[in-house]
């Protein structure tokens, strides 16, 4: 379908007093959040369906987006949660056989706002200077003074509550996996920060009978569905916003396996006393390698976070660091062998072109295995 009334002039306001130019391609209107920057070249739906770029605007550093169209098995949810999509160029025709629609048409039909024709790595590299920015992009107000005093006024990740947002927005689509994954052995529940598809197909993948619960369930009633293992799933913002999952998952420590993925090992990083902080701009990519300490190999995985747990904060017996980024040694992974506990920063249901983490489900799936023995054991 024809859009073109959508194409107006866009302003994008950063907090610094930056402003830069484009063109809307998506709906009309304004929009706020914290500006990163994505440098994959491929897997813009997942980008744009991930829910854990609720708050965020996200500019991507290839120079041509949207070469291959949409296809709705791609999307990693139910719709599009970032507050705005900014590009360099988009492609006009997408070309491939499983496209089903354009990125314009997608951006319209899910209200999201997109800006072609800025200079991308501009703005990237001010990003990489300065760090990651609040900002605004309209395409009614053009008034560059008054932006970026909304930009400066415009509310800032840290400290809020962006899970609840987000939590339970795709319960058709967990439906659909807790049926299809019924005649499982091992009982995982999840816990739905923001989860991303492709997790709960990995997990029902590695044999895993799926329980996908809200963020706000206590760990009591979690307890009470008797599990083989606990899911801490990705999501957006600040872990440090969300006490009240914090506090439950101290509950669940050293009762069941659990594991924890992106947001979740943030949050199993806080449950276990550690502190987190604030990167400068952030881990969004495909490319980011990782390297197992315990084999020393590097895996290639797709990272999409802001924030990482302090490796020192960390006083707990038996604790084991399992995975650093090579690019900024930041921590990307623990393990608690005897609580039977493991979670990584990364996103191993991701397949960012190798399937280095793929394998990780596994390694969960094992865990819950032995620690059921080993209860096993202690009844006979």
């Amino acid at each position: 379908m024809s859009q073109e009334k959508y194409n107006s002039k866009a302003m994008i306001a950063l907090e610094d007093g930056t402003v830069f130019e484009g063109i809307s391609f998506g709906v009309n209107g304004e929009r706020t959040g914290e500006m990163v920057f994505n440098t994959g070249m491929a897997g813009y739906q997942e980008v744009l369906t991930d829910p854990s770029y609720k708050g965020q605007i996200v500019v991507m550093t290839a120079p041509q987006i949207g070469n291959y169209g949409i296809n709705p098995e791609f999307s990693q949810s139910g719709g599009i949660h970032m507050g705005a999509f900014i590009v360099r160029e988009r492609s006009r025709i997408p070309s491939h056989w499983e496209s089903r629609e354009g990125l314009e048409d997608f951006l319209i039909r899910n209200d999201c706002m997109g800006i072609e024709g800025v200079d991308t790595r501009a703005l990237t590299l001010r990003l990489r200077k300065k760090g990651a920015m609040k900002a605004v992009i309209s395409t009614c107000d053009l008034d560059r003074k008054g932006l970026v005093e909304k930009a400066r006024d415009a509310p800032g990740l840290i400290g809020r509550d962006m899970v609840k947002e987000v939590t339970w927005l795709d319960s058709d689509f967990f439906k659909k996996a807790e049926a299809a994954s019924e005649q499982n052995r091992r009982h995982v529940v999840v816990y739905d920060f923001g989860v991303k598809r492709n997790i709960l197909r990995r997990l029902i993948d590695a044999g895993c009978r799926l329980s996908i619960v809200k963020a706000q369930t206590s760990a009591e009633d979690v307890l009470k569905m008797c599990p083989d293992g606990i899911l801490l799933s990705n999501g957006p913002g600040d872990p440090e916003g969300v006490p009240y999952i914090i506090e439950e998952t101290k509950k669940l420590i050293g009762k069941v396996p659990v594991m924890g993925i992106c947001l979740g090992h943030q949050l199993l990083g806080l449950a276990l006393g550690g502190r987190s902080f604030k990167l400068k701009f952030g881990h969004h990519g495909v490319n980011h390698p990782v390297k197992d300490l315990k084999t020393g190999k590097v895996r290639i995985t797709v990272q999409n976070h802001g924030f990482c747990i302090d490796p020192d904060s960390i006083k707990i017996k038996g604790l084991e660091f399992t995975y650093i980024n090579l690019n900024d040694n930041t921590l990307e992974g623990i393990c608690i062998p005897d609580l039977y506990i493991m979670s990584v920063q990364f996103h191993p249901e991701a397949a960012p072109g190798p399937h280095d983490a793929g394998g990780i489900f596994k390694d969960f799936a094992g865990m819950m295995d032995e620690w059921g023995w080993g209860n096993k054991r202690k009844s006979l």
